[in-house]
């Protein structure tokens, strides 16, 4: 249950400089190189154990776990496909590293956030009817509802198992912490799918605060999950995991935050949807919603021309007129001095720290 390339106007007077407006994504300055360093060993060291986890679940279940993570085609044919850049892997790792630990204590956390990642997705995918994912058939859509809805079930037991069978007392600590993220995850998503039914004006619009709260379930819990798990398997004091806790949650509103202004102004060849493809889908992301609480002039006509469903380009106009566009900016640099922030209370563990630093700024240019 989630979503993270920006354009090169800086966020000026705003915490956070790396948060870039990401809608003219042809002109975003290429990837760091070390970021897709970090992620590539991460999930070197990560796979194989990931693969060990899959392996242990009934046949039919681990080939739709397969499918789902890009290892394998429909019927279980090898394949080259991407399960996605492993950004929660890498936190997961480097959370460990960061107490202090070697990578390899991390792992389990790793793979524990990976298949809680998958059985979200799954699920998520058969909530929305979304009917691709990464350029193929969701499973759903390959395998049939039923068989998905089983698959994500999978997935997250041996997430559990893959915690609860850690040396006491991390794995007690862990499956807890698991646990609480999954809650908030759950709660998060909920309130999105409740928002889509609640008014574009009036006292019953959903306010931009209320995103804040969604998006910190939705997204950033699993993300400080990650961090923090790792940090427990590799022995860090509470005061470190809470602090890796908070980062990534504040580092997952970002991304949501970033994400929504792709979907508004985003290039349609980058993110492969069409232009303006949240306003046709008449979603309520970040940039509506801070222009709709706006004193702007613009913001009671976009509210009434969002209520009557009208032209998406227009929409879009208005959000940028009555200062979504910028709201977003800023909020999103908000979030990531927040998180970086919280990593500045960790004792110094270099490179862990500055390649958390590394990862922040991925985060909010890249897609996960």
């Amino acid at each position: 249950m989630t979503a993270l390339d920006a354009a090169p106007r800086e966020v000026a007077a705003t915490p956070g400089s790396a948060v870039r407006d990401r809608t003219e994504a042809s002109t975003a300055p290429a990837t760091p190189p070390r970021a897709l360093q970090v992620l590539a060993r991460c999930r070197a060291l990560v796979r194989p154990a990931l693969m060990e986890a899959v392996g242990r679940s009934h046949p039919w279940v681990g080939e739709m776990a397969g499918y789902t993570f890009g290892w394998c085609g429909v019927g279980g044919a090898p394949a080259a496909g991407s399960g996605g850049k492993g950004v929660r892997q890498a936190l997961a790792v480097l959370g460990a590293e960061a107490a202090g630990a070697p990578a390899r204590a991390g792992v389990p956390a790793a793979v524990a956030v990976e298949l809680v990642h998958a059985f979200s997705l799954l699920h998520d995918d058969i909530m929305d009817g979304d009917p691709t994912r990464r350029g193929r058939a969701t499973v759903w859509k390959a395998y049939g509802t039923g068989p998905a809805v089983l698959a994500g079930d999978a997935l997250f037991a041996l997430a559990v198992e893959t915690l609860a069978v850690q040396p006491p007392p991390a794995g007690a600590t862990a499956v807890r912490l698991l646990s609480g993220a999954l809650g908030d995850l759950v709660r998060g998503q909920a309130d999105d799918l409740l928002f889509a039914a609640r008014p574009w004006s009036g006292p019953e619009r959903v306010r931009p605060a209320a995103y804040r709260a969604m998006a910190e379930g939705k997204t950033g819990a699993l993300l400080g999950c990650a961090a923090a798990l790792g940090a427990v398997l590799g022995g860090a004091s509470p005061t470190a995991v809470a602090a890796l806790d908070r980062a990534g949650r504040h580092l997952g509103v970002a991304f949501q935050v970033v994400d929504d202004m792709l979907g508004i102004w985003g290039d349609p060849s980058v993110t492969g949807k069409p232009v303006h493809a949240d306003l046709r889908e008449r979603k309520k992301t970040f940039p509506v919603l801070a222009a709709l609480d706006s004193a702007a002039p613009a913001a009671r006509r976009l509210a009434v021309l969002l209520e009557r469903g009208g032209d998406p380009g227009a929409a879009a106009e208005l959000v940028e007129a009555a200062g979504g566009r910028t709201a977003a900016l800023v909020e999103a640099g908000r979030q990531v001095a927040a998180a970086e922030s919280a990593l500045a209370e960790l004792p110094s563990a270099a490179p862990a720290l500055s390649d958390l630093r590394c990862l922040v700024d991925f985060v909010v240019r890249r897609d996960l």
